[in-house]
């Protein structure tokens, strides 16, 4: 029990944080994209993802909470360090969510302004999680190469989550606003390959643990596919967005979507590879941060009661409110 639990708690973190990036990546990204619209459009960029953001940031609260309980003194190093970007990402979070009701309760002389402070807070969220990614990347370290490395990825996420936004409206919207999501879709691929290219390169360029684990034989030969298999996701989505748009009004929509979807599961699965047995890269493993197994134990008598209830609460809002999205209405 004493190997087996951290490695479980580990496990469940790590599916909670991708999760939570597919999931709240595609409605930041719908965040990103709202300027591009029209008003009208605007209320139904809204809607196609008002049943479900609260839902998908129910993930990052279980990624963080297992953090805190299951590997406290990885969780006290940890957001010691990124104390400043976790602060701005709360307060992005904090600004959609005011926007999010007051842009219609206040009245049509105000939506305008609580558009823009969506977008502002959906940028600044997604920023500040790409600056914290680079930074745990890195070891927490805080070096001026270090630095210009987290400002990469900060640059780099809110690309991936305008693809997975723009995919997502292709599945929920339908008319005009479809065919301008293709053109955005469009638009976004090209910044998020040369993003993802550029941290490929400069990850194991500033950590030479990540640069040992992939470029040595045969460890370099096994780890082919995670890359290759993002190419040909990127390849693929790439190829259907050049389609003609009545054309891809005929194509199921969740094809484009999963195909960021797995760029996001390969890049996760390339990170968990270049970090275990480690908790913080170079710094502390996982069953050194490891609480005790007692309390291991306790917490996770917890986790099999709540985790099956928020998987299954987030497979019935989908099932709900499946099909396209009409405009948002509080009467």
């Amino acid at each position: 029990m004493e190997t087996a639990l951290p490695l479980i708690f580990v496990t469940i973190m790590g599916l909670s944080l991708l999760l939570y990036v597919i999931l709240d990546g595609y409605d930041l990204g719908v965040g990103l994209l709202l300027p591009l619209g029209s008003d009208q459009e605007k209320d139904i960029m809204i809607a196609s993802i008002g049943p479900f953001w609260d839902a998908n940031e129910t993930w990052i609260v279980m990624g963080i909470g297992v953090l805190l309980i299951a590997f406290p003194s990885a969780h006290g190093i940890i957001l010691t360090k990124l104390y400043l970007p976790a602060t701005i990402m709360l307060l992005g979070l904090i600004l959609r969510g005011v926007a999010f009701d007051f842009r219609v309760k206040a009245g049509d002389s105000k939506k305008a302004m609580w558009n823009r402070i969506f977008f502002i807070g959906s940028l600044v969220a997604s920023m500040a999680q790409g600056w914290m990614l680079g930074s745990y990347i890195t070891g927490l370290n805080g070096s001026l190469t270090n630095t210009v490395f987290s400002i990469l990825i900060a640059f780099c996420l809110p690309a991936l989550y305008c693809v997975l936004g723009a995919t997502w409206l292709l599945i929920k919207t339908e008319g005009d606003l479809f065919a301008k999501s293709v053109g955005w879709a469009r638009k976004s691929v090209l910044p998020m390959a040369i993003g993802l290219f550029l941290v490929s390169i400069a990850t194991p360029l500033v950590s030479d643990v990540i640069a040992e684990r992939w470029f040595q034989l045969p460890n370099f030969i096994g780890l082919m596919p995670i890359p290759i298999a993002s190419a040909i996701a990127l390849g693929l989505l790439t190829v259907l967005l050049r389609r003609d748009v009545d054309r891809l009004r005929e194509l199921n929509p969740w094809y484009l979507f999963i195909c960021p979807v797995i760029v996001c599961l390969m890049a996760a699965l390339g990170l968990a590879y270049s970090i275990f047995p480690d908790i913080i890269i170079g710094q502390m493993t996982i069953w050194e941060s490891a609480a005790h197994t007692s309390a291991l134990l306790f917490t996770f008598y917890g986790v099999c009661i709540a985790l099956p209830c928020i998987i299954l609460y987030t497979i019935f809002i989908y099932r709900v409110f499946s099909g396209k999205a009409t405009a948002l209405s509080y009467d």
